[in-house]
């Protein structure tokens, strides 16, 4: 699950440009990253494994056809996603080409160990949902996939029983479950403590804050990791301050971007594991993947901040 689509990227731009006073320039690819600036990682509960903080959702944006271009720009994007510490790339055979699209540009990469590819599974029964999840290990071109989801609560109790038996064979390392509507938590929440799975795929968001009492505690009581999609709100939010600079006292915690302040806010909150963002730029992944590095805002700042956000 990711949080935009091709149509806001002018948007965006408008807020880079506006929004944050930063120049193209300051944005530009580097090639190497220092440990001054790398980016901050937080532990899978039930593992201790560490995971960078930002990653990407592929919905929509790596859906791209036979266009050369794009894919010349997907592979810069996942690129930068690698060179600036990140390496979550969440997908799902619903995202059309995507999870064919990562497989091939991983593969022409020799990128595959860099990365931590989580897909989904979205079926109805046993026999369909073996035979997507095999497909998802032909297009990904792999034979382990590091995280395996039940996508948006679809036949959770069958489609878990299987990956949980791939999880034993050693084919997939984490098993999740998913969901990205509010109007969802309270059946997300149910399915968390029945089967109390790896990790949790949710929406959360400055405009989504329902997450925060609804689902939160139960993954940190749990120890449930916590993958965040949706951080935009498929882009609205950067609607909602087009034209607005960011305010002085988002210095105090290196936000340097409307984009920066929105994931911050969620990165925020500790028992956030990860956030996936989708990008189809790479000028977008670079600043996303600012916002895993410096100061984050601390329980005071984020009240102001959503205090801040619901005056607007």
């Amino acid at each position: 699950m990711t949080n935009i689509s091709k149509g806001w990227t002018p948007t965006r731009r408008s807020i880079l440009k506006y929004g944050a006073g930063i120049s193209a320039a300051s944005i530009l690819p580097t090639t190497r990253v220092s440990s001054a600036t790398a980016i901050k990682k937080r532990a899978i509960p039930k593992s201790g494994e560490m995971l960078p903080i930002v990653g990407i959702g592929t919905s929509r944006v790596f859906d791209i056809g036979n266009d050369q271009a794009e894919w010349r720009e997907r592979q810069g994007v996942l690129q930068n996603l690698f060179d600036g510490g990140g390496t979550v790339i969440d997908t799902a055979p619903s995202y059309q080409d995507a999870e064919e699209v990562i497989g091939k540009l991983l593969t022409r990469m020799k990128a595959r160990e860099r990365a931590f590819i989580a897909t989904k599974v979205w079926a109805d029964g046993l026999e369909e949902g073996r035979e997507q999840i095999e497909n998802s290990f032909k297009l990904l071109k792999t034979d382990k996939i590091d995280l395996f989801q039940v996508h948006n609560l679809s036949d959770t109790d069958t489609q878990l029983d299987t990956l949980s038996g791939l999880k034993k064979e050693g084919r997939i390392r984490y098993v999740g479950i998913t969901h990205y509507l509010a109007g969802y938590n309270q059946e997300l929440a149910a399915a968390m403590r029945k089967h109390n799975p790896d990790f949790v795929q949710l929406g959360y968001s400055l405009n989504q804050i329902s997450t925060e009492t609804d689902l939160l505690p139960i993954a940190k009581d749990l120890g449930i990791a916590v993958i965040v999609n949706r951080p935009y709100g498929r882009g609205s939010m950067f609607r909602q301050v087009r034209g607005r600079k960011l305010p002085n006292w988002a210095k105090e915690f290196d936000a340097k971007s409307w984009g920066q302040f929105f994931l911050k806010y969620i990165l925020g909150h500790p028992t956030v594991t990860c956030v996936i963002p989708g990008t189809d730029k790479v000028k977008y992944m670079l600043d996303n993947l600012e916002a895993g590095r410096g100061r984050m805002p601390d329980p005071e700042m984020r009240k102001r901040m959503l205090s801040y956000w619901q005056d607007i």
